[in-house]
């Protein structure tokens, strides 16, 4: 029997096959650890504070120093299993709120207060971990891989040519829908009431070993083109805001998955590049069916750039009715997952099954998770970082 395509590999297969043949489901597969991912946002994790967050079902907890450092530990004391993330910032390392029991930024136990030095307990997990663009990052997978694990580009966010809206909200749904429904603009209708009819049009697509990526562009076809679109192009485009029917405006979107990131960039006939969206999608529980989207969304300032100041509000609520729409429509399909038990998907559009093999090809191997959680091999010395390295 010959082997299945990328694309058939992305699809549920018949659960009648033998289980060596049968095709994994895209939403069983689990997103890989050995990424750098964003598990909080700067401003939450205070100085001299500890802050709890979830990677895939593991609880981390994120300290910041009296110093102003961070790091990362599992989310629990290695006497009694009680989460750390509700101790006590002391100095440089966190002490539990139980029995006291202090561990530094390697995870190591520094002091029980009833017991000697010589004595001491061993320690827990520490997670690589480092500050970048108001976002803190951590290295879930195998430690040793993480200086040498490639470092996400985080856009347009430091440049101050653009102003940046820092988003993120959780999301019912396994991270795979979020990565289709972001590349697929072909769901511009759901979107009708806030854009009106605007018909995508591909202009073709790429893939690399561990990307995919396609171009669009768009046309209006009923309604006024919405006060958000405008800020972002600084211009009307075409009488009554419909698209200029010679092509004097011709806008080219580029969507891209870079696994586990994706992008979203627009630029102008002149290769002005006027919005750069970064975004990942963070699973949360152990089943990876609800997940946190950290996002950072970046647009070119026009020319006189406090009228971007003044009119941002209105862009951050037209942003924010598009994101609640694809919200309900992303947990609409994993509630037809739930109760089908399975990917029943049939797909049409090839940049979409291009994904979804990308998907399943770069997710964490079957098996990888122990009952447990992700391995949890310890190494000590790791060095808190608090800004990633220039590039």
């Amino acid at each position: 029997m010959p082997a299945a395509s990328p694309q058939q590999a992305a699809q549920a297969g018949s659960s009648d096959a033998p289980a060596s043949q049968t095709p994994r489901d895209l939403r069983r597969v689990d997103i890989h650890p050995d990424h750098w991912y964003p598990l909080a946002w700067s401003h939450e994790v205070k100085a001299g504070r500890a802050h709890g967050v979830s990677f895939a079902g593991d609880p981390i907890v994120i300290v910041r120093t009296e110093s102003g450092r961070v790091f990362a530990l599992e989310d629990r004391c290695a006497h009694r299993q009680v989460p750390l993330h509700a101790g006590v910032v002391d100095g440089e390392s966190i002490r539990c709120c139980y029995h006291g029991w202090t561990y530094d930024c390697s995870g190591r136990c520094t002091d029980v207060p009833y017991l000697g030095r010589e004595r001491l307990p061993n320690g827990v997990r520490a997670y690589p971990c480092r500050e970048a663009a108001g976002l803190v990052f951590v290295f879930p997978g195998d430690p040793l891989l993480a200086d040498t694990a490639v470092f996400p580009e985080l856009g347009s966010a430091s440049d101050k040519a653009y102003k940046t809206r820092r988003f993120g909200r959780e999301v019912k749904c396994h991270y795979t829908f979020m990565h289709e429904n972001l590349m697929d603009m072909n769901h511009q209708f759901l979107h009708r009431r806030q854009m009106g009819r605007m018909r995508a049009r591909s202009l073709g697509r790429r893939r690399g070993e561990d990307w995919v990526e396609v171009d669009y562009t768009f046309a209006r076809e009923e309604g006024r083109q919405p006060i958000g679109e405008a800020l972002v192009f600084g211009q009307k485009r075409g009488k009554d805001g419909s698209d200029d029917p010679e092509g004097a405006h011709k806008d080219v979107m580029t969507i891209r998955t870079a696994y586990p990131y994706q992008t979203l960039r627009i630029r102008t006939k002149d290769g002005t590049m006027v919005m750069d969206l970064w975004i990942v999608y963070v699973p949360l529980d152990r089943e990876q069916r609800t997940n946190r989207t950290f996002g950072l969304l970046s647009i070119r300032r026009p020319k006189f750039g406090a009228l971007l100041d003044a009119a941002w509000p209105l862009l951050v609520w037209f942003t924010e009715r598009i994101f609640k729409e694809d919200r309900w429509i992303v947990e609409r399909e994993q509630e037809a997952h739930d109760r089908q038990g399975a990917d029943h998907n049939q797909e049409v559009f090839p940049v979409i099954n291009d994904l979804r093999a990308l998907l399943t090809e770069r997710g964490a191997p079957a098996g990888m998770r122990p009952a447990h959680g992700f391995e949890t091999r310890r190494v000590h010395l790791i060095q808190p970082v608090t800004e990633a390295p220039a590039p």
